[in-house]
């Protein structure tokens, strides 16, 4: 039986290949090729991936990530396709569960969302619902750099707090568009918000997420 991560996976791989190496991309600066190698270093090259955690090690991270870059578009997406090495921590459907299914989800958003005409996807309720799980558990790091309060609560009146603090801005939406903009896509997410509109300004100028 596939995962949440598996699919959302493959539907990364079917974008990026259907986008084109120079498609853009909501990530700054980067086009799906960028992406994908990204993606692929993240999986692939452990040394290198924990710059995204670890501050001293960002530079070598991107300039893994550049050498991954020079490689043909199609051998990058067929290594997102297949998945990681047997020898990764990746390659355990736990561990490929927990920490993929998040991160392929708002990737596949970053090349669906930059293109023109983009319409939402329409989640059914499992996956929305794991994706809320998920973003109670890591609402307070992706909130983390929020200059005010913040709250993300789903249209039924569930919510996380990503960040304590006066005045408090809230953000409601499906868990899918609260996802895309608690990582840090504010402006690409379909939510609604309520608080003072100074407070607001300020959230949505934050780099929110990881």
């Amino acid at each position: 039986m596939s995962t949440h991560a598996q699919r959302e996976r493959l539907l990364l791989a079917d974008l990026l290949e259907n986008a084109g190496a120079g498609a853009p991309t909501l990530c700054d600066g980067w086009t799906a090729r960028d992406l994908a190698a990204h993606v692929v270093v993240r999986e692939r090259r452990s040394d290198a991936a924990a710059g995204i955690v670890i501050p001293q090690l960002a530079a070598r991270m991107e300039r893994v990530r550049q050498e991954f870059a020079l490689k043909p578009f199609e051998e990058l997406v067929q290594l997102i396709r297949t998945g990681p090495p047997r020898m990764s921590p990746f390659s355990l459907k736990q561990i490929d569960e927990a920490a993929n299914t998040v991160e392929f989800f708002v990737h596949a958003e970053d090349v669906r969302r930059a293109q023109p005409e983009w319409t939402p996807r329409e989640l059914d309720s499992v996956f929305s619902d794991a994706l809320w799980k998920r973003l109670e558990r890591m609402a307070r790091v992706a909130g983390r750099r929020s200059p005010v309060g913040l709250v993300l609560r789903r249209p039924d009146g569930q919510t996380a707090v990503a960040h304590k603090g006066t005045p408090v801005v809230t953000v409601t939406g499906e868990p899918g568009e609260l996802t895309i903009f608690a990582f840090g896509r504010q402006e690409a997410a379909r939510v609604e918000t309520e608080g003072d509109k100074a407070a607001v300004a300020k959230v949505y100028d934050t780099k929110l997420g990881l």
